[in-house]
């Protein structure tokens, strides 16, 4: 795993491969998404919710980029504590908070609001076509936010009255979702 951009550009990191439930996204799948969202955002200016967080990559790399506010979650022990070992290797714990919860717990409980969510669940969660209504519905997304969900072909929201946009790399998709624009 290496950070594509920003001040840490090149760092690699190695998380441990025994026993390891994270996929992470593959550094192609992740540079062409960060193109899109150099095009999209200011980095220096949002706050981010990476959740199914694994390694913490999605988070390193919007911190890499000026980000001041990221929001890590997830509930696998080794993963968190993977997460805290590189945050404190970069120098970003007042960047990065971190938080050891269920997803969904996590989503039901809040009620902070962010600019950019990324949500990378594993592939054969049983209820993964649930996550992009629930971040809707709790609230979860600035108006002018966006969301963007890491899938593969199994999964298609074509039909959701969010989507916004949909990039598909190999076997990895990334849909983008944003409220509905209001009717005049």
């Amino acid at each position: 795993m290496r950070i594509i951009g920003g001040k840490f550009k090149g760092r690699r990191f190695n998380p441990p491969a025994d026993h390891w439930p994270t996929r992470p996204t593959t550094d192609m799948a992740k540079e062409a998404l960060f193109n899109i969202l150099n095009n999209l955002m200011d980095f220096e200016d949002v706050k981010v919710l990476d959740l199914f967080g694994g390694t913490g990559s999605h988070g390193y790399e919007f911190i890499s980029r000026g980000c001041q506010d990221v929001t890590y979650v997830d509930k696998f022990p080794d993963a968190v504590r993977f997460v805290k070992k590189i945050t404190e290797t970069l120098g970003i714990q007042e960047q990065l908070r971190i938080v050891q919860m269920d997803v969904f717990r996590f989503i039901d409980s809040t009620s902070a609001r962010y600019d950019y969510i990324f949500a990378g669940p594993p592939y054969a969660l049983p209820t993964i076509d649930t996550i992009p209504d629930l971040i809707f519905e709790k609230g979860l997304l600035l108006p002018d936010g966006l969301f963007v969900m890491e899938h593969n072909p199994h999964h298609d929201f074509s039909e959701h009255p969010h989507l916004y946009d949909v990039r598909n790399y190999g076997k990895t998709i990334f849909s983008f979702f944003k409220e509905a624009p209001t009717e005049a």
